[in-house]
């Protein structure tokens, strides 16, 4: 009887000790992101919160990743000289220099952009969340826009105050210009709210900071 006993309650003991360790997440590892398709801001609803991760697409697998975990690296290869000395152009960089993470896909560099397509419908008024860029840590001025003509429209920037606000329907997929006014490490904290239609409420996916490498060779 004892050694059934004994028996029962290592077998109990294992069980909870099995279903501790599941419960544990895996650990992330750390990865830097240098070419190919990757959504910087990935958004996703479920179960009643807004999360926003990054994905990453440039290997054979997508895979959503944690923004604590990654480094996107923009080469010496992005830097771009000679930029219109106009008004229109005067949020990017100082003396007609910047590095530039292209709307347009270019081998060697990433081409970065979001991702609403994981919002379902109905959930948030307007089938709208807001994009909420509210911090910059790094050398110089970091720019978000999109071009076309030769015109810029600026979507954030870090030059002329925080936080700056984009209004992004669901489904939407872009890519934009990701722009860098001197070399060297950024931390940037983007978050993402929306009005739940049902409620009023304003819910958050709260504050992530993403880090970008500038490599000036």
């Amino acid at each position: 009887m004892r050694t059934r006993l004994r028996l029962l309650l290592t077998l109990a003991l294992a069980a909870v000790a099995g279903a501790v360790t599941a419960a544990v997440p895996a650990h992330a590892t750390p990865v830097t992101l240098s070419s190919g398709h990757v959504d910087v801001l990935d958004v996703d609803y479920s179960g009643g919160a807004l999360v926003l991760s990054v994905g990453d697409d440039t290997g054979a697998t997508s895979v959503e990743r944690d923004p604590a975990d990654v480094t996107f690296r923009v080469p010496a290869a992005a830097r771009v000289t000679g930029i219109p000395a106009t008004p229109a152009w005067s949020f990017l960089g100082t003396g007609g220099t910047a590095w530039i993470l292209p709307q347009t896909s270019t081998p060697g560099l990433l081409w970065a952009g979001w991702n609403t397509a994981e919002v379902p419908a109905g959930v948030f008024v307007g089938d709208t969340v807001t994009f909420r860029l509210t911090a910059v840590s790094g050398p110089a001025g970091f720019s978000v826009y999109t071009a076309s003509g030769g015109t810029p429209t600026v979507l954030f920037d870090s030059g002329d105050g925080l936080p700056d606000s984009l209004a992004v329907p669901r489904l939407t997929h872009s890519h934009v210009n990701w722009g860098f006014d001197a070399a060297g490490t950024y931390t940037v904290t983007f978050s993402v709210t929306g009005v739940l239609a049902a409620t009023g409420a304003t819910i958050s996916s709260g504050s992530r900071q993403f880090t970008f490498e500038v490599l000036a060779s």
